[in-house]
Formats: structure tokens, C-alpha cells, sequence
């Protein structure tokens, strides 16, 4: 007979949010000199919960998700030693020193008794502040470190479908703390509209409720202005080729 903890409940789907990605800060003259000669920024890359603690200065992280996550292994570039990197107790996260921007691999594995499959996702390290229109791309280390740390997170939501009896349990035992219904503070990643980068630098950035229907507005906006620009060269188009049929017919009246 079937274990009744170890069925599925069919038709169940229980999602927790998670955010992944990094900070990075410029390394101090005297950091610099215990670091590696040719290193800039300190970096943590980390896979936290996406509610932040209230009163913090950390994004994410106001719950411990080792109730579902066994482990989290980050692939960095092969140039560190040891570059698969596996950790297996909370805080998810890992802490370097470099000088470069390169894609880091995050696999995440979930409690045996989840049943489930690992998942891996992909970060782009982010060590230099987002630059707005007019300004060099890479800002010089003592104005980058003026300008603050330099944030760089992605949301997602792992969705179980049909959990295990036992493991739905576990779930529901711990509810993730709600994220805050309005923007508390600087958004949590740099959009294309400079003046919302312009309000982040330097800021400690928080995921909230009202973020989707945020980046639902910023690309209906972005539509918008990509069906004007098309409209605009197809008006463009229009009038070159109207230029173009023009000096043929004068070509042509000049050959007869």
C-alpha cells in the first residue's frame, strides 16, 4: 500500500518567490592590497527569498527558503579556482572579488522531499552602476564608489505542481512574508527610463506587489514607442521612394 505522505495532491499548484543576483561594491585602497593586484569590486551573488527584512539595507532574504532548497551551486568563470561553487546551508549566497562582468550559472536543488527536478537559471554579473544617456559607460573607480553599491536581481517564482502530501505540508507550514503592496524604495533593477536610474543610484532597491503591473506599464510604453518609431521610417520610406520614382521619370524623359 502506498504511503499517503509520499501522493501528489493533484491539482494543487503552491508558488514561492525567490529573487537571484548580485551586489557589488568598489574595493577600498587597502582591499585592494589583500585582494588580488588587478581586482576592482567585491561581489555577492546569492539566491534569497524576495521579500526584504524590514529596516535592512539587504534585498530579499526576510525568510529562510532552506525548508525547500537543499542546495545552491553558482558556475563562475572559469578563471576562478574552483569555479563550481556549492552551497548547502542558508544564506544561499557567495561572495568574491573580481575585475570583469561574466554570466554566472545558478543551479538550485530543492529538498528530497520535494520530489522535484533541479532548475538552473543565469545571472550576469553587475559590477558597474547603470549608465544614463550622455555618460561614459564605465564610470571611473572613484565615482563609481560615490555613486554606491551597484545592485542587479532578477524575480522569479517556483511553482509546485501536484507536491507530495508531505511536502505540501512543509509549504504550508511556512508562508512566504508577503512583499509590500506599494514601492518602498529605488526599484530593484535598472529599467530604460534613465529618470527611474537617475532616483536608484545608490539606493537599496526592494521587489514589491505593484512591480508586475509597473513593468507591464514601462513595456506598453515601450511598444508605443516602437510603433511610432516605425511609423515614423515608414513615412520616411515612402517619401524616398516617391524621390525615387520621380528621377526615373526624369531620366526616362531625358533618354526620349
Amino acid at each position: 500500500m502506498a504511503n499517503p505522505e509520499r501522493v501528489r495532491v493533484r491539482g494543487v499548484s503552491i508558488i514561492r518567490p525567490i529573487i537571484y543576483g548580485n551586489t557589488a561594491t568598489v574595493l577600498t585602497p587597502k582591499e585592494r592590497e589583500t585582494s588580488h593586484p588587478d581586482h576592482t569590486h567585491k561581489w555577492t551573488v546569492a539566491v534569497r527569498s524576495a521579500a526584504s527584512p524590514p529596516d535592512s539595507d539587504q534585498v530579499g532574504g526576510a525568510d529562510d527558503i532552506s525548508y525547500f532548497i537543499k542546495r545552491v551551486t553558482f558556475k563562475l568563470h572559469d578563471t576562478y579556482p574552483n569555479p563550481s561553487r556549492n552551497v548547502d546551508k542558508p544564506p544561499f549566497e557567495l561572495t568574491e572579488t573580481g575585475w570583469g562582468e561574466f554570466e554566472i550559472q545558478i543551479r538550485i536543488t530543492f529538498v528530497q522531499e520535494s520530489g522535484e527536478k533541479a532548475v538552473t537559471v543565469y545571472h550576469h554579473l553587475k559590477l558597474h552602476p547603470w549608465a544614463a544617456v550622455g555618460e561614459p559607460e564605465i564610470p571611473p573607480l572613484d565615482v563609481a564608489t560615490k555613486m554606491g553599491p551597484v545592485h542587479a536581481w532578477q524575480y522569479d517564482e517556483v511553482v509546485f505542481n501536484d507536491p507530495y502530501q508531505n511536502f505540501l505540508n512543509l509549504l504550508t507550514q511556512h508562508p512566504p512574508t508577503p512583499l509590500p503592496k506599494l514601492r518602498r524604495k529605488p526599484v530593484p533593477f535598472h529599467p530604460a527610463n534613465f529618470k527611474e536610474i537617475e532616483a536608484s543610484r545608490g539606493g537599496v532597491p526592494e521587489f514589491h506587489a505593484g512591480l508586475e503591473k509597473e513593468e507591464s506599464e514601462r513595456l506598453e510604453e515601450a511598444r508605443k514607442t516602437i510603433i511610432a518609431e516605425q511609423d515614423r521610417w515608414r513615412g520616411i520610406l515612402i517619401e524616398k521612394e516617391k524621390e525615387i520614382q520621380r528621377l526615373q521619370r526624369e531620366v526616362d524623359e531625358l533618354g526620349s
